[in-house]
């Protein structure tokens, strides 16, 4: 029907170029940002998923941080106790030496003053070895003297607690029983000789309680080394849920480019047909004036 008040032609060639130009819009912005979702009106469900997974993974970056800072903790400890074993070793031969009856009281009292300069190193090296600012092994406030909590993951419940305050309680008895001035608080402010080496009776005695003490080390050592095993495994378990959650939120929200270029391609030639189809139909209006004539 021809028609001045009603273009029906004209109209659905607008109502195509609408469309068109929003689709062409979309795909423009998409290849633009590199983001299929750029707002919650693209796509809301997957906006909401990937934003789960976005915080999740930004989580257990945080995480592996924590583990590999853990770990430094606990090599830090480890390596005080392996130069901590070296002195109980220098020390236990001391006394094996000073218990031979070939030892004169001269040479025990040499003995017993490397003994007990090693003694105030012990106390030193055990009680203010530090990591960032915090003593570990102090008797007084160290970090191990009672349970650890690590947070490992991203949530609340992704938690490691550690507690090894038994062994190192019981390294810190072992010490002092092995050496009387040793101090557990690091202060070591003895200025009077020690006596374990003094007689052939007592070098002997501390021979065995030397012997105690670094089987003692060597326990809390082992508790080191395990924890540290342990915390290697959560750092390498999250490096590979962060791997595979990232490439989930990545499916989600990156442009798939190749498709999307074909879409803007094809919108591009759509917003150009229809502007065309347009322009024809704007003239058919004037067929009508060719009745009038």
């Amino acid at each position: 029907m021809l028609s001045l008040h009603t273009n029906a032609a004209a109209l659905a060639a607008q109502n195509a170029i609408t469309r068109n130009q929003a689709s062409l819009a979309t795909s423009q912005t998409r290849l633009s940002t590199g983001f299929r979702v750029n707002s919650a009106m693209d796509d809301a469900a997957g906006l909401q998923i990937a934003t789960r997974l976005q915080y999740q993974t930004s989580g257990m970056a945080v995480a592996q941080r924590n583990t590999q800072n853990s770990i430094s903790l606990m090599q830090t400890a480890e390596g005080a106790l392996d130069e901590t074993t070296n002195i109980l070793v220098r020390m236990k031969d001391l006394a094996t030496q000073a218990a031979d009856g070939s030892s004169n009281n001269n040479d025990r009292t040499a003995m017993q003053s490397e003994f007990d300069a090693l003694t105030a190193e012990l106390s030193n090296i055990v009680g203010n070895t530090s990591f960032g600012g915090q003593k570990l092994m102090n008797s007084t406030n160290g970090t191990f003297t009672a349970a650890v909590n690590f947070q490992i993951g991203a949530s609340t419940a992704e938690t490691m607690s550690v507690d090894m305050s038994t062994q190192v309680n019981a390294m810190q008895t072992a010490l002092q029983g092995a050496a009387a001035n040793y101090d557990s608080t690091g202060v070591n402010t003895s200025s009077t000789a020690g006596t374990e080496l003094t007689t052939s009776t007592s070098a002997s005695a501390s021979i065995d309680k030397l012997a105690s003490a670094i089987d003692s080390v060597s326990t809390v050592r082992s508790a080191l080394g395990a924890t540290s095993n342990r915390l290697d495994h959560i750092f390498n378990n999250l490096a590979n849920v962060s791997t595979n959650t990232k490439a989930a939120t990545g499916r989600i929200l990156d442009t798939d480019f190749a498709a999307e270029s074909s879409n803007m391609t094809s919108n591009q030639m759509l917003l150009q047909a229809g502007t065309a189809m347009l322009k024809q139909s704007n003239s058919t209006s004037s067929l009508v004036l060719s009745l009038l004539q």
